[in-house]
């Protein structure tokens, strides 16, 4: 089984550039990317900051990309985005009880878990006790299970992004979950911080997707500000087959050139 996994594509009222690029040319270019190359993908999951300022003109746009995309897509909220203005434009999107765009479906005898990690006015991420209640819930009624949030739930050695992870107070009970379920949770991804990020956590195997956007430039010495810059965007395609999982990424926006080289040991022999 085949899913892309997109993030922080960052739209805004159309016209609008966000950090010197035009987002809806880049995620239009992503799309079409997939499209071409990933028709077979189950799933499109978008992972947060589908908007920059959460305005309802910029979702009305994401309506209309993807309304033309024939595979079904997921969206999860960012730190960037405005929940009430979400939903005005997407009335029928599953939210949970509480009203959080919290949702999940099972696909291949798996629980996809989506999670809305927003605070108010806030670019930390916040997953508090209602909302912990519900994913546990979703846990332990099912045998396997793959996160996709948008914040980082825990550090990831980068000390300015950190500072918008989600927050110190709400990350133990996350972590608790994560490690008491950790038989079953096959993956968490998330987006967030504009980079490729892939390791361990609680013994989940976890992974970060870039953006469609400008890339985060990984300092793990910088404590307060955040550094990034244009360079090449990318999206994720997610491999799945039973307890095996391959991720590529893919750098959509490359206009380089790009090579034809065979396999063979002469066809890499030095020339005389």
């Amino acid at each position: 089984m085949k899913i892309i996994h997109i993030s922080d594509i960052h739209l805004t009222i159309p016209g609008e550039q966000m950090g010197g690029l035009d987002p809806h040319a880049r995620f239009a270019r992503a799309l079409a990317d997939v499209a071409q190359n990933h028709s077979d993908a189950t799933r499109i999951i978008i992972t947060g900051d589908l908007t920059h300022w959460g305005e309802v003109a910029a979702y009305d746009t994401l309506k209309e990309a993807i309304a033309a995309v024939d595979v079904p897509v997921r969206l999860l909220l960012g730190n960037h985005d405005n929940r009430a203005n979400f939903l005005s434009v997407f009335p029928d999107h599953p939210v949970d009880a509480n009203g959080y765009v919290n949702h999940a479906e099972t696909i291949a005898g798996v629980r996809y878990i989506y999670l809305d990690t927003v605070g108010e006015q806030t670019h930390a991420g916040h997953f508090g006790a209602d909302r912990i209640e519900w994913l546990a819930a979703e846990l332990a009624e099912c045998s396997r299970a793959r996160l996709f949030l948008h914040h980082n739930p825990m550090p990831v050695g980068l000390p300015a992004e950190d500072q918008i992870a989600l927050v110190a107070e709400d990350q133990p009970a996350f972590h608790a979950v994560l490690k008491e379920y950790a038989d079953r949770i096959e993956y968490f991804h998330f987006g967030h911080v504009h980079t490729p990020i892939h390791g361990v956590f609680q013994g989940v195997p976890f992974a970060s997707v870039p953006s469609t956007g400008n890339q985060s430039y990984p300092d793990l010495r910088e404590q307060k500000w955040l550094k990034g810059g244009a360079m090449d965007p990318a999206y994720f395609v997610l491999s799945i087959d039973g307890d095996h999982t391959l991720i590529h990424q893919i750098p959509f926006a490359w206009e380089g050139e790009i090579g034809l080289y065979g396999t063979e040991w002469e066809d890499w022999a030095k020339d005389e």
